[in-house]
């Protein structure tokens, strides 16, 4: 076989390999999905408000500096007389537990950065408490086995909050 036989070959391979990768690429060919900015966030009505505090994501919420400079999110509007309005980013877990009372439900996870070998910060592990008609609180930090070392990065306000996880 001589060189540009092999030089054809190589070129059609890639060219099919190029063309295969963007034939299954997604596209958007739906008008009426939401698109850009204007769109909804999971879990949110467009008032802003938490309708379902499961699925909302973070990044949706106004962004605070809270106590020691930790850096945290509050997302949704409080419910009328909510015990979360007297909460700050980076309290520790027993602190939120002194001003809210106990929690309807809660919940622990690692995130993906516990598995990241030789990283040793203190986001490895998410601490979550479920208050019934007032929303989500979650701490990151501790252990899955030692709870009173997180301290609060996100405050998930929702007065339709079932309670339960």
């Amino acid at each position: 076989m001589n060189v540009h036989c092999t030089f054809a070959i190589v070129a059609i391979v890639a060219v099919a390999a190029v063309a295969g990768c963007s034939a299954g690429a997604p596209t958007r060919s739906d008008p009426a999905a939401p698109t850009g900015s204007n769109s909804i966030p999971p879990g949110m009505n467009a008032n802003g408000e938490v309708v379902d505090a499961s699925k909302v994501e973070s990044g949706h919420g106004q962004t605070v500096k809270g106590i020691n400079d930790f850096s945290g999110e509050i997302t949704g509007i409080p419910a009328p007389n909510s015990r979360f309005s007297q909460l700050q980013i980076g309290m520790g877990i027993r602190q939120a537990i002194d001003i809210c009372g106990p929690p309807t439900d809660q919940g622990a996870y690692i995130t993906g950065k516990a598995f990241i070998p030789f990283y040793f910060g203190s986001d490895r592990s998410r601490f979550e408490l479920i208050y019934k008609g007032q929303g989500r609180l979650i701490f990151a930090g501790g252990s899955l086995g030692n709870y009173s070392g997180g301290n609060l990065v996100w405050i998930i306000n929702s007065a339709t909050e079932p309670g339960y996880r």
